[in-house]
């Protein structure tokens, strides 16, 4: 293969990683099936301990996603519900530090800016954050599950293979939002889903086209330069 192949190819793998981001309102537009089953497919690709695969994706779409989003939902919105779901493992740090506080305050602001959202205004903060549990309007919900025998390296497999499925949806045209925010109402999606007792969620994901119109699909987070992060050792 020739060096400007090989450049080109860079371009393309670089774009769909660097031009992926979450979107949080999408159009009605459908995804096709066959779409969604190539994503997966180059997905499955992701690397593994020992080949384990440890990650079963459910896929809704139509009349499934609705039925999940609404009891979600209402659950959400009765504090006396609300109150009886609880996360089954810690997604944040249970005591926050810098720098990692400052870039989640940042974010957060960032996102309320844009949506004309002020501090303190927990109608709107509780509004916005529901959207989380209706995929964001897009087509396709996906939930990600786990066999609970499985430890902690799987879970690191498991973040590959989702990056993978963003950025190979990215690369089709087709936009993303990884959500841990379902976690917390797991038992309900165990229930809505059929799961059995050795399966637990990881997380959700919506997919579809994003809507372009939408000011909070202008977020673009930072990204601290590399000299922040890695050393380089000879």
């Amino acid at each position: 293969m020739s060096k400007a192949v090989d450049a080109a190819s860079a371009a393309w793998v670089d774009a769909a990683i660097t031009g992926r981001h979450s979107m949080r309102r999408f159009l009605p537009a459908e995804v096709p099936r066959t779409v969604l089953e190539a994503i997966l497919r180059v997905a499955s690709h992701a690397p593994s301990g020992t080949n384990t695969q440890p990650w079963q994706v459910h896929v809704l779409t139509g009349a499934a996603r609705q039925r999940l989003s609404a009891r979600i939902a209402a659950a959400y919105d009765d504090p006396a519900q609300e109150a009886q779901h609880t996360e089954e493992y810690a997604y944040y740090p249970r005591q926050w530090v810098s720098p990692y506080i400052d870039r989640r305050r940042k974010v957060g602001w960032d996102l309320y800016g844009l949506l004309g959202i002020k501090k303190g205004d927990k109608a709107a903060m509780h509004a916005q954050h529901r959207r989380n549990y209706l995929f964001f309007d897009a087509p396709v919900g996906l939930i990600f599950t786990i066999d609970r025998v499985m430890e902690l390296g799987s879970w690191l497999d498991y973040g590959m293979f989702l990056q993978n499925i963003m950025v190979a949806a990215r690369a089709r045209g087709l936009d993303t939002c990884p959500q841990a925010a379902f976690c917390q109402f797991h038992r309900i999606i165990e229930d809505e889903l059929g799961l059995g007792p050795q399966q637990q969620v990881v997380c959700g994901m919506s997919l579809g086209w994003a809507d372009p119109a939408a000011i909070e699909n202008t977020l673009v987070t930072d990204r601290v330069p590399v000299a922040e992060f890695a050393r380089f050792l000879a």
